[in-house]
């Protein structure tokens, strides 16, 4: 048996002290980094408001090889701050986000090093491949958002004018809060087939139940994506498109995966 078997819950309670303090130790140093380089962060962060964002490019790019004539017509958005400390705590909370995002990577690398004592051989190695599926999701689902429907969506509610009398001015923090939030939770419900996975092998879905619901599930999914976008149709709809083919691979998975991965 291995040393780190035989210890006590205190020393388990100070093993996961010191993972913290590392975590928190590694994700504090980076963050001041990224607080540091506040023109390249926000260049990056302002870019999807742009008129001129790649995924603009892209979409006139493959209309013009497929020969259609379209081009975007160019857009402005005033970003201002409301408040005196409104920019500095914008940065800060900034920084702080950005650094757990960077450094996720490593926390999912610790928390596995402090579970993975109490795993079984054939248990540790499906847990790797299950923990990389997992944040390689979670950064797919995070640059869909940040490609593609944030980009769309700030575009349509950014430029959306009951008349012309009324200018759109949109607060810096209104701004980081949406692409935050809406970033954070594609990252999470990209986690479906891992979900799906598990529940089928604790058998409380089959991949026949999931087939024959499917209508369900997509009024389902319709509801999700209604709840955690910005009340617009486009981003509904751009959401609810990857969430059902992500059913669809879930699909695949339960009935080709979960009856024999764990054997």
């Amino acid at each position: 048996m291995k040393e780190e078997e035989k210890l006590t819950f205190g020393g388990h309670l100070e093993v996961l002290r010191k993972m913290l303090f590392r975590i928190l130790g590694l994700t504090a140093c980076v963050g001041i980094l990224i607080f540091c380089f506040k023109d390249w962060t926000f260049q990056m962060l302002l870019a999807p408001s742009k008129h001129d964002f790649v995924l603009y490019q892209w979409i006139e790019r493959l209309c013009e090889m497929i020969g259609w004539n379209f081009v975007f017509e160019e857009y402005s958005v005033n970003l201002i701050a409301t408040e005196l400390s409104s920019q500095f705590m914008t940065h800060l909370s900034t920084s702080i986000y950005l650094a757990l995002l960077a450094v996720s990577p490593y926390i999912v690398v610790e928390l596995f090093r402090f579970i993975s004592p109490a795993l079984y051989e054939n248990e540790r190695k499906y847990s790797k491949v299950v923990g990389i599926a997992v944040y390689g999701l979670f950064v797919i689902g995070v640059l869909i958002s940040y490609y593609v429907i944030f980009p769309i969506s700030f575009r349509f509610l950014g430029t959306y004018q009951v008349a012309d009398a009324v200018v759109n001015n949109i607060t810096l923090k209104s701004y980081i809060s949406t692409f935050t939030t809406l970033t954070f939770v594609m990252g999470v419900v990209f986690q479906l087939p891992i979900l799906a996975f598990f529940m089928a092998k604790l058998g409380v879905i089959d991949a026949e139940m999931m087939s024959r619901y499917r209508r369900h599930a997509f009024m389902l999914i319709l509801i999700v994506s209604a709840i955690i976008t910005p009340p617009d149709i486009f981003t509904l709809i751009l959401v609810s498109i990857p969430l059902y083919m992500l059913y669809e691979v879930s699909i695949w998975i339960v009935r080709k995966r979960a009856t024999n991965f764990f054997k």
